[in-house]
Formats: structure tokens, C-alpha cells, sequence
């Protein structure tokens, strides 16, 4: 069964591997199991691979997965005792006045149990730490060191703050961005009869990993994409002509 996807492989040893996942994949297969998932394509071409951890269908980066029993139980203490540090990048909208702050909110899962989460004093505690990296007109390119994680929680921790990240359909206006937002007086090319818009996914980037296994320390990171980044360029050229 060949797949377009070919997914990055950042690093690989006889215990895990790391994986650069692209934004529009889901890590695991979902309850119906009809979408193709990266655990499914790695379980081809490894035949056993253990879920560490997730990252959202539409976030693109980082991603851990184990190679036998004894390192998924080893890495899957490792993340829930906090022994892990990430790092996302993240374009949110709005401006954010503080360059730095913590998000202290815990989130549960939705009793509609629609896969939302909310935020709810009986959650599951719940810290993200972020810094601002830049601030354009109307959006903000931020930092995010997580502490916990729990399922969307970039995503609900920006929209409890009130700059949900850009594009996000479950927590924001899911709208995607479009050069004529940007831009006064955007003219369509001749050729195009609507305008393409220059991101349509969420804006969220699991860029770094580091954790210590079997008495060594390792890091990852993965690039920001190209679409993020062609966006960011779009909107430093358009920021100065304020």
C-alpha cells in the first residue's frame, strides 16, 4: 500500500523514532479509521510502533514514537511526569500586549463530548508558557513552552486568552488568511478567477523536542514549514508599509 505522505524522518534509533509530521495528517488513526494516519504508515514499514504521544491533524512538527513496549512505557512517563520540553511556534490573531506570560487553565473534555475541550475548574491542570516573537498588524507570532499536554491545549489556551491561532476552525473564526485581507488595494492575476489563500491550516508548529533517555540527553527540531514561513515573510514586507 503506497501512500503520497512521506513522512520526515528526523531521528531514528533501535528504540524510536522522530518524525516531522506535515500539517493535514492525523498522528493515530481516529475513531472511524478511515483516514490514513502516521502511526498507520509507520506500522507499515515497522511493523510495531507504540503512540508516545499526539499532535493535532493540523498542527505540522515534532512527533515521538516508540519502537517497543519497554521504551513506550519509559517515554510515556517521560511526558506525563513533565520530563519532556516543547517548544510550538504559533501565529495568533490580534495583537498580544505582554511579551511574556503563563496560561494557568484547566481543560476537560466537552460534555458534549463533540472532541472539544473547555476550559473548567474540575480539568486536568494545565500550563502554558508563552513570549511573543513578533507582533504584526493583525496577528502575533508567539512562542509556546508547554508543561502539560493536554489534547488542544495551545489552542484553547490562545482562545482563553483571546487571540485564538490563526485558521483554527474549533476554536477560532477557522478563516484562512488571504493576501486581500492584508493588502489595500489586492488585485486578482488575470488568470485567477478566485484568490488562493496563502494559509489554510492551523498555524501551529511543534518545532522543538528534548528529553533524556536511557541516561542521554537528546534534542530535536523541525523547521517551520514553508507555508508558515511564506506567510510570515508576506506579513514583515506588509508590516513596514503601515
Amino acid at each position: 500500500m503506497s501512500h503520497t505522505i512521506k513522512p520526515e524522518i528526523v531521528f531514528e534509533n533501535d528504540y524510536f523514532i522522530v518524525i516531522n509530521k506535515p500539517s493535514g495528517l492525523l498522528s493515530v488513526p481516529d475513531r472511524l479509521g478511515k483516514e490514513v494516519s502516521l502511526k498507520k504508515i509507520l506500522q507499515e514499514k515497522y511493523q510495531t510502533i507504540f503512540t508516545v504521544h499526539r499532535i493535532d491533524k493540523g498542527t505540522s512538527g515534532i512527533i515521538v514514537f516508540a519502537k517497543d513496549e519497554a521504551t513506550h512505557k519509559e517515554l510515556s512517563l517521560l511526558f506525563q511526569q513533565r520530563g519532556v520540553e516543547k517548544i510550538y511556534f504559533g501565529l495568533v490573531n490580534g495583537i498580544v500586549s505582554n511579551d511574556k506570560g503563563i496560561i494557568d487553565a484547566p481543560i476537560a473534555e466537552h460534555p458534549a463530548g463533540n472532541g472539544k475541550m473547555i476550559i473548567h475548574a474540575k480539568g486536568k491542570p494545565s500550563v502554558t508558557e508563552y513570549e511573543v516573537a513578533e507582533r504584526f498588524r493583525l496577528y502575533t507570532w508567539m512562542q509556546f513552552n508547554i508543561h502539560t499536554g493536554r489534547t488542544h491545549q495551545v489552542r484553547i489556551h490562545c482562545q482563553h486568552i483571546g487571540h485564538p491561532i490563526v485558521c483554527d476552525e474549533l476554536y477560532g473564526d477557522g478563516k484562512p488568511v488571504l493576501i486581500s485581507s492584508l493588502k489595500k488595494n489586492y488585485k486578482l492575476a488575470a488568470k485567477e478567477e478566485e484568490e488562493k489563500p496563502i494559509l489554510a491550516r492551523l498555524a501551529l508548529h511543534a518545532y522543538s523536542l528534548t528529553l533524556t533517555f536511557a541516561g542521554k540527553e537528546y534534542f530535536f527540531e523541525a523547521d517551520i514549514p514553508k507555508d508558515m514561513r511564506a506567510l510570515l515573510q508576506q506579513l514583515k514586507k506588509l508590516n513596514i508599509k503601515k
